[in-house]
């Protein structure tokens, strides 16, 4: 296994984790930004508000893109099973 080899299947691992996390990470943190403008401009300061709409948007997201993510985590785990036999 060459230094090369090994950079290509962290850069890989990297690209697929960003794009399989990257959307649920991303809707939280507009929910997040969202409630936290809401409890500025009422002052509210209960700081557990924003945890519910989080994990109902994180769920929900989840759910609708998992065949997206699945089909990614699927695409990376053969390609590195292609690659055991090149392996030296």
């Amino acid at each position: 296994m060459t230094e090369e080899m090994v950079i290509a299947i962290v850069r890989d691992a990297f690209y697929y984790v960003l794009l399989v996390s990257g959307p649920l990470l991303l809707l939280s943190l507009i929910v997040g930004l969202t409630v936290s403008i809401f409890q500025a401009a009422t002052s509210i300061s209960e700081q557990t508000l924003t945890f519910a709409p989080k994990i109902l948007v994180v769920f929900v997201v989840s759910v609708l893109v998992m065949p997206f993510m699945l089909s990614n985590l699927k695409t990376f785990t053969i390609e590195l099973f292609r690659l055991i036999p090149t392996l030296k």
